[in-house]
């Protein structure tokens, strides 16, 4: 019989690897870090920044409350707890700042969380007062200032660099802002929320969207881009200057008991 020759195995055919498999993989990675770095900016950027913001906030505060303690000379000792809000009319009125990014208020929203408190600085520069790690609202130059007859207009991102006014539009009618400076408590009642397209600039004029009209109020108008994520649009806060607050009259009841 004739020998049978043992078949030699085949040799397995080595995996290639697939450019399609590899370009799938590469950009399954890239997605993954781009929702990284959205979750980063979105949130916890906003989260570090926004505290890093509220801290500076808190420094100010304390710095008025100090340096009202030693001019009362009761170093120590906080005012009395009065609580009597008087007329907007009797509020005193300071000048404008002229540096950029000059720190002259500080801005307290209940509806935004009992922590809240914002820094409000000089200007509207982008770069140098809204992205501020330790301002971030801003006071558009020319418009009135705190408790002036006319618009005492602000801006702030609503996301990014600490979302200042990340809550803009949750504001109800009748809700209270404040607005705090080295004399006491300016207190404004929100009274409506507008959406407007940006070149819609009169919103900050001294009687809102009436541009040639004569002011007899104090209103407080918050500016923000919307909706999230893009500037097609700006979400307008308007609130009218309802009460006055001296600091030697301590602050505002709603806002707790002043720290000593």
């Amino acid at each position: 019989m004739p020998e049978h020759t043992p078949r030699r195995a085949r040799p397995r055919a080595r995996r290639r690897l697939s450019v399609i498999g590899v370009l799938g993989e590469l950009l399954i990675t890239l997605g993954m870090l781009v929702l990284l770095f959205i979750g980063w900016y979105v949130w916890l950027n906003d989260v570090i920044v926004g505290n890093e913001q509220t801290q500076a906030a808190t420094e100010l505060q304390q710095q008025w409350a100090e340096q009202s303690r030693n001019e009362r000379g009761e170093a120590g000792e906080p005012p009395p707890p009065v609580y009597e809000g008087h007329s907007p009319e009797s509020a005193p009125v300071r000048a404008e700042p002229g540096g950029v990014n000059e720190a002259f208020a500080t801005l307290i929203v209940p509806r935004f969380g009992d922590d809240y408190a914002r820094t409000i600085a000089q200007g509207v520069d982008v770069r140098d007062v809204l992205n501020s790690r330790r301002t971030g609202v801003g006071h558009y130059p020319g418009t009135q200032m705190p408790g002036e007859v006319g618009n005492f207009a602000i801006a702030a991102h609503r996301n990014a660099n600490g979302a200042p006014f990340g809550r803009l539009v949750d504001l109800r009618v009748g809700d209270h802002v404040y607005v705090e400076t080295a004399d006491g408590w300016y207190e404004y009642t929100f009274r409506g929320l507008e959406y407007v397209l940006p070149n819609q600039v009169d919103v900050i004029a001294p009687v809102p969207r009436d541009a040639g009209a004569d002011p007899a109020e104090r209103v407080l108008t918050m500016t923000t881009c919307n909706p999230l994520f893009s500037i097609e649009e700006r979400a307008i806060a308007y609130s009218v200057m309802t009460a006055w607050y001296p600091r030697e009259g301590g602050m505002p009841a709603e806002l707790g008991e002043e720290e000593a």
